[in-house]
């Protein structure tokens, strides 16, 4: 299908049975990070699935491709980021399983309903809005709690899961209490955790996590995801992740 690029748009194939996605080379564009979580996720087969603040649409268009997932919902608060989405997934054919709606996570149950995903997954934004200082900016609403915090994303996700249904995130260790105590706050107990460090010897920069709803408290600590080799080259398990083609675990 052809598609008509904006201003300062490319698309980047993601390597993945053919799949591309339209970046804005101006906006924020996708990192490991969503990479990392697309493939941290277990989505079974016939899953329903939401991805909450979306942007471009690069986790539920991996979650196409890696899952038979039979439909999966992209939020994004951010319109002309939404479209761009939109426009993503209708170049890539899969708009009969990926659905992307524009809508603010803070009532996000107005649009898909309580208790009705067994998936959810986030990469939110990181850091808190102190100092922000254009509160409209594409990249500062991306990576600072401007337009959402992190209660409001475990919240939004509690509301929409089933009971046992579970929630992936990708965060920083640094917030590490904040994301537990908001796990706990609204009845997701974190499950499984995996540091990931930039190399060895290096603290880790991201931190994925599981939930469950009415989960019991049973904590499991994987072993570090080490990004890169001395040499720079990406490491053996970096590799295999993105060359992954299935996440139905």
């Amino acid at each position: 299908m052809e598609i008509t690029l904006k201003e300062n748009e490319r698309i980047d194939d993601l390597q993945l049975k053919g799949l591309k996605i339209i970046q804005n080379t101006e906006g924020f564009c996708f990192g490991m990070d969503a990479v990392l979580l697309a493939n941290f996720a277990t989505v079974k087969r016939g899953a329903k699935v939401a991805d909450l603040g979306t942007g471009t649409g690069i986790i539920p268009i991996l979650i196409s491709g890696k899952s038979r997932a039979e439909i999966i919902y992209g939020v994004e608060i951010q319109e002309e980021v939404y479209e761009m989405a939109c426009r993503s997934v209708e170049m890539n054919g899969i708009s009969d399983r990926v659905k992307i709606i524009n809508a603010d996570i803070k009532n996000i149950e107005d649009s898909l309903g309580k208790n009705s995903f067994s998936v959810i997954t986030s990469n939110p934004p990181y850091m808190h809005a102190d100092g922000v200082k254009n509160p409209d900016d594409r990249k500062m609403i991306s990576r600072h709690e401007v337009k959402c915090n992190l209660d409001d994303v475990v919240r939004a996700a509690s509301l929409l899961l089933q009971e046992r249904g579970k929630f992936y995130m990708v965060h920083r260790p640094t917030r590490l209490i904040d994301i537990i105590t908001a796990g706990r706050k609204y009845r997701m107990e974190p499950k499984v955790m995996r540091f990931v460090h930039p190399r060895y010897g290096k603290a880790p920069n991201m931190i994925l996590v599981e939930f469950v709803k009415g989960g019991k408290p049973d904590l499991k600590i994987m072993d570090p995801l080490y990004v890169y080799n001395e040499d720079g080259s990406y490491t053996e398990e970096i590799n295999e992740i993105y060359s992954n083609e299935s996440i139905e675990r």
